[in-house]
């Protein structure tokens, strides 16, 4: 298992109730699979999920990408401006 160490920002933190937690994940596991597993995990959260923006060690990711053992992941909602 790969332990992984998720950073929740903005709304999603109040919808989670944290503002990081510790995960263990599957080796191989990638972006789409993490936020299946938030998705099980806190339902609250699961409409955000397909708008997040993901980084993983301080890169942005997207559903592909496969998050290493020991990752930074960063949860941030969709921001918009104006």
């Amino acid at each position: 298992m790969n332990t992984i160490t998720i950073l929740f920002f903005a709304t999603l933190r109040d919808m989670i109730g944290e503002k990081k937690i510790d995960l263990e994940l599957e080796p191989g596991t990638d972006v789409a699979g993490l936020k299946n597993k938030l998705a099980s995990r806190f339902p609250r959260v699961q409409p955000a999920l397909p708008t997040v923006l993901v980084s993983v060690n301080k890169e942005f990711a997207f559903d592909q990408d496969e998050i290493p053992s020991g990752a930074e992941v960063a949860l941030f909602p969709p921001v918009s401006g104006g």
